[in-house]
């Protein structure tokens, strides 16, 4: 259908569509725009979520104006008690979403970025220097030592000694590990461009407790290398909660704060592995190709590191844990 028959089609309320139809045609633009299942699933829950609270408002969502924003703003922060960060990143999915129904023609302005440029006003300017919570290697070692779990130990120490993403480590299968070279290959994804990460001794013992455990909590034969408490993969939103309750439990998170350094989230440890090496004294080129940063600048693509030498080098300069 062209963009004009759209217009002309939705025109009428009687011929629009319900917000889940909406929803779902978004969700599959997402997927030719590239962007992973993991955060195609999170704008969906958002979304899904600000359009019961339009419903309960008697509002259309092609319908919504500035007030509609300003009392969902209201409702998710104040009465919700959400963060702004949070605020700010449901509304960073809500503003995507109609990006998208402009360029589709259903409406002919974006309602959001008035109302964010006002009420997300003093976040962004009293915070321009914010930076991700980094600990010390006693802290780590003091919040991986604190789960009780050995699953939740295992992905943690994991996700600090190789910097992965969440998304990464979720999509781990355990033929991905390869113990005789201590090493995991990721699934590839549109961010990263070195699919090859490497883990230590202490990693690797870790690792192999954790395998046995799972092979009795393994009923439905699942290839994921971590899995829920009901059999299958274990998802983003719930590794994350784990992260925060066992760092929120040591003092490492508050949830009451706004600033990004008061917070202690799955993405802290990224910036813990990288922080770390650099401290150690890692040249700066190993480090990016182990965080797979893109190869933006022509000379990256024609500069090859040699993997035994990384691993080397890694082995080096990762700090241990004492686990």
């Amino acid at each position: 259908m062209s963009a004009k028959a759209k217009a002309t089609a939705f025109s009428g309320r009687a011929h629009r569509p319900d917000a889940e139809k909406l929803i779902t045609a978004y969700e599959h633009d997402c997927k030719i725009q590239g962007l992973t299942k993991s955060t195609i699933r999170s704008c969906g829950y958002i979304l899904r979520n600000f359009a019961r609270f339009l419903e309960g408002q008697g509002v259309h969502i092609l319908d919504v104006g500035r007030d509609d924003i300003r009392a969902w703003i209201e409702e998710f922060k104040i009465n919700r008690g959400r963060t702004t960060v949070t605020t700010k990143n449901n509304l960073t999915s809500i503003t995507g979403f109609y990006e998208y129904l402009v360029f589709e023609d259903l409406l002919s302005t974006n309602p959001i970025p008035s109302v964010r440029k006002r009420y997300m006003k003093s976040y962004k300017e009293g915070n321009e220097s914010h930076s991700h919570k980094i600990i010390s290697v006693e802290e780590m070692s003091e919040l991986i030592r604190s789960a009780v779990d050995i699953r939740d130990r295992t992905f943690m120490l994991l996700m600090a000694k190789t910097g992965v993403r969440r998304g990464e480590l979720i999509a781990m299968d355990v033929n991905d590990v390869n113990f005789e070279d201590q090493s995991i290959l990721l699934k590839p994804t549109p961010k990263r461009s070195n699919c090859l990460v490497y883990f230590d001794g202490e990693t690797e013992t870790l690792l192999r407790r954790w395998l046995k455990v799972r092979q009795g909590r393994n009923k439905w034969n699942d290839t994921a290398l971590f899995i829920s408490q009901r059999n299958s993969r274990l998802r983003e939103g719930g590794m994350n909660r784990i992260i925060i309750a066992h760092a929120q439990r040591l003092g490492l998170h508050d949830p009451r704060s706004d600033r990004l350094e008061d917070h202690f989230t799955s993405h802290c440890f990224r910036h813990w592995f990288v922080t770390h090496l650099i401290r150690g004294g890692m040249p700066r080129d190993f480090v990016k190709e182990l965080r797979g940063d893109s190869r933006r600048e022509a000379i990256d693509i024609y500069n090859h590191i040699d993997k035994k030498e990384l691993r080397e080098s890694y082995l080096a300069h990762i700090p241990q844990l004492g686990i």
